[in-house]
């Protein structure tokens, strides 16, 4: 629903009524609020109007240093061909496939160069000034050509993987960081579920978007506040065996007298009447105080966004509690991030949250078994298929976008290492690295390999192999820019509906790992220890390092542990 605030008149149906057929969503409530604006906010003089979205709804961003980066290079790229004045069209972009990047990294096709340049065909001098491009952010560039296809441009490949590698802590950091901003997320399912049996997939859904939102968005430099408190033992437990840490406790006292300012505006609030017994109407539960005409109200104030089917609404005691709460936290405005149902696919009872988690638990530790027999029934493997567990969870519910429905099968088998796009075959990836490193570690204290070189005494021209490439431009390079796009949270988009990129991070993390497992199972990177070899062995692994450094960071925001073996 549009607002968590109230509970829909249970008998009430609006005229040709069909559910929604992609069954209930959960929201999630963002609220901004400024640096000093956490503490209790004045009531407004009539909480149900729409709160404009003001100056402390855009979150001011900074850039990054001059690091290499994607849309600095593509906006170069766009403004050297910039005939006219005002902003430069945009008719570059960068190229990811394999069989393109050998012959080019970003292209301007042919039938977006026509509208600029007669024929399409770029004069000589713009293709000069293209090649001799230096701005900060980006590359340098070795080649621009005039192709059937359209102006193809090539980086300067050794120059872009020293200046990448030798830099790895620039590269694992968003490309725009906030300004000290704040906001409140508030999950809304969790304000009704009092038990841990009530816990459903949709609401479990909901939780592990705002908790991963919420840490994309403190690596941003935001301070988050994450409400409501979860006072219930179960669900603590139940959460932190997913690796949710959630608060126990609110930050902010509750003040009885909001509650009672918030009766007294809907006491005179036209919109509004006090329950009474109605003829051939079921009876009301106890709890309910009010009734809201939100039909009424919506179509006279115009507003944008909400639930056409949205009309009388039951206010009871604890959501009046609950707006208090928020306005408490500062609220100033709000906007809701809508998660789409998690259904299950070939089951007509209802599986909830808890099951799911028992059952994916025992399915990650039979794949395991089955794959390394009785070493599973080693102590450190508790907390291997704790971490594998939570990780194969996080991913089905996050590697959608967030707005979208997910159908689960429960019988699926993809979500062991074998599926290459689980949770569990990215953690095996990242123990694979681990494996790879220690491997390294023990040849050298056995005196077979030298130790490493510092990262500017190597030679990264024999990086020539096209995986290399691969990974260094589709995954360490616009890494920062994955960081950012994830924690991009349009607040000043008029309506209340807003959409965020939740499932960027999973996607990436995904792509990243299938791409080094097929370089790591074709290349060998700890060759012979012959002093000939060892220059491509230090370069490679300096470029294992980035792809280890950029999976640990993105994990990170997931709250999943890397794992050193598995």
């Amino acid at each position: 629903m549009a607002t968590p605030l109230f509970r829909r008149h249970p008998r009430w149906r609006p005229r040709n009524f069909q559910p929604h057929p992609r069954g209930l969503l959960e929201s999630v409530t963002l609220l901004p609020v400024g640096k000093q604006e956490v503490a209790h906010c004045p009531l407004p003089p009539n909480p149900w109007r729409e709160v404009p979205v003001s100056a402390a709804a855009s979150v001011p961003m900074e850039t990054g240093g001059g690091r290499f980066g994607v849309s600095e290079t593509l906006g170069a790229l766009n403004a050297a061909l910039k005939k006219e004045p005002g902003p430069p069209a945009s008719v570059w972009f960068k190229e990811s496939s394999a069989r393109n990047l050998r012959s080019r990294d970003f292209l301007a096709p042919q039938a977006a160069l026509r509208p600029l340049f007669a024929g399409g065909q770029v004069p000589k001098d713009i293709i000069e000034d293209v090649i001799s491009l230096n701005c900060p952010g980006v590359p340098p560039l070795q080649s621009c050509q005039q192709t059937a296809l359209g102006l193809t441009v090539q980086l300067q490949r050794p120059a872009a993987f020293q200046q990448v590698l030798n830099s790895l802590a620039e590269f694992t950091k968003p490309s725009q960081s906030a300004s000290a901003q704040s906001i409140i997320l508030n999950c809304t399912p969790l304000r009704s579920r009092r038990s841990l049996d009530m816990l459903s997939l949709s609401n479990l859904r909901a939780i592990l978007v705002t908790d991963h939102l919420a840490e994309v968005l403190r690596l941003q430099g935001m301070n988050v506040h994450l409400v409501p408190a979860v006072p219930d033992e179960g669900i603590r437990k139940f959460l932190h065996q997913l690796r949710v840490d959630w608060p126990l406790e609110l930050e902010t006292t509750f003040i009885p007298e909001d509650v009672l300012a918030l009766k007294q505006v809907l006491s005179q609030c036209p919109y509004a009447t006090v329950p009474g017994p109605e003829p051939g109407q079921t009876r009301l539960a106890d709890d309910v105080i009010f009734k809201v005409h939100l039909k009424n109200f919506l179509a006279q104030q115009s507003l944008e966004g909400y639930d056409p089917n949205l009309d009388v609404c039951l206010v009871t005691e604890e959501k009046l509690r609950v707006l208090a709460e928020l306005r408490q936290m500062a609220l100033r405005c709000a906007k809701h991030l809508v998660c789409g149902p998690v259904k299950v696919a070939n089951s007509p009872p209802p599986v909830g949250a808890p099951q799911y988690f028992q059952l994916r638990r025992c399915q990650m530790y039979e794949a395991s078994v089955m794959k390394y027999g009785d070493l599973v029934q080693d102590d450190s493997w508790t907390e291997i298929i704790s971490v594998l567990t939570s990780a194969a969870i996080r991913f089905e519910m996050l590697s959608t976008a967030h707005q979208s429905q997910i159908i689960l099968d429960l019988e699926d088998s993809s979500i062991s290492t074998k599926g290459t796009k689980s949770g569990a075959f990215v953690m095996y990836n990242c123990a694979r690295l681990a494996t790879l490193f220690k491997t390294y570690q023990q040849a050298v204290e056995q005196g077979a390999y030298p130790a490493f070189p510092p990262a500017s005494e190597l030679n990264f021209s024999l990086l020539r192999e096209e995986g290399e490439w691969l990974l260094l431009f589709n995954h360490i390079l616009p890494f920062p820019e994955t960081l950012s796009q994830a924690a991009q949270l349009p607040l000043s988009r008029k309506g209340i509906r807003i959409t965020a990129s939740t499932e960027a991070v999973c996607k990436f993390l995904i792509h990243l790992s299938m791409d080094f497992s097929s370089y790591y199972n074709r290349v060998h990177i700890l060759g012979e220890p012959l002093p000939h070899l060892f220059s491509q062995m230090f370069a490679r692994l300096q470029l294992m390092r980035g792809v280890r450094d950029v999976i640990h960071r993105a994990l990170a925001t997931l709250h999943l542990p890397p794992l050193s073996q598995i």
